[in-house]
């Protein structure tokens, strides 16, 4: 099974209080995704990340990017990007 890829889309700008403009990741939580092992891991921090984007706003362009990110890399999302089944 393939792992759960970083939520990260390529922008890599830190504006907006030190998150990225294109996943809303901060850098410190960039490194934190590097070091995560576990595949439930991987799939709680992406989880939080959907909540902080909803929460901070302006996001609605990074799940579509990172569903075709997991179709590249042949992993299934979690539903909280996708919906309920």
């Amino acid at each position: 099974m393939a792992k759960t890829p970083s939520p990260c889309i390529d922008v890599c700008t830190f504006k907006r209080g030190g998150h990225c403009i294109g996943c809303s990741m901060t850098k410190a939580q960039k490194s934190l995704f590097k070091s995560l092992k576990k595949e439930t891991h991987r799939q709680g921090f992406v989880q939080m990340l959907v909540a902080q984007q909803a929460q901070l706003g302006s996001y609605s362009h990074w799940a579509p990017q990172y569903l075709r990110k997991c179709a590249r890399k042949k992993v299934t999302p979690i539903a909280a990007i996708t919906g309920p089944a």
